[in-house]
């Protein structure tokens, strides 16, 4: 009982740190899916602003100013590399609720992928145990991967050329 107690205060005095990013090859539509979940109290320091008010976002996410405050930030924290080529995602929709911020986006890509590298600078200037949680698909083959502060990027091999 004691070790449940200690470890439920743990957790609420120190919070997670953690980014979930997916990205799938769909090769019916040519295209290569991407989604983003990060807490949204993390993204507002991450991006520099202070509030959701100085931000100007509804409580869905659903204006034009924060879009393009969202497109900019995945923009610039987020790289995806396929066969040495840098991608950058559309922003398809966008969804706020419960502290959480969720973003499908995608890109279309003409190519066999032999290689995709990803670097995430979610966060890592802000935590030190910041956790850039990523997921690979690509037909047969898929991968994680933890990206942290000391380790912002990952190769993956999808197929050898």
């Amino acid at each position: 009982m004691v070790k449940i107690l200690f470890c439920s205060i743990w957790l609420f005095v120190h919070p997670v740190h953690v980014s979930l990013l997916s990205i799938d090859y769909v090769s019916d539509k040519g295209s290569v899916d991407v989604f983003l979940k990060i807490y949204y109290d993390d993204f507002l320091l991450d991006s520099g602003f202070k509030s959701a008010t100085e931000l100007k976002t509804d409580s869905g996410g659903n204006n034009s100013y924060f879009k393009n405050v969202i497109s900019k930030y995945t923009t610039e924290k987020v790289n995806i590399i396929i066969n040495d080529k840098l991608f950058s995602p559309n922003l398809e929709k966008l969804n706020l609720t419960d502290n959480e911020l969720s973003m499908n986006m995608s890109f279309k890509i003409d190519k066999r992928i032999s290689t995709i590298t990803v670097k995430s600078l979610i966060m890592t200037s802000l935590y030190s145990d910041q956790a850039n949680m990523v997921i690979v698909r690509v037909d047969d083959f898929e991968e994680g991967v933890k990206l942290t502060s000391d380790q912002t990027e990952q190769t993956f091999n999808i197929r050898k050329q």
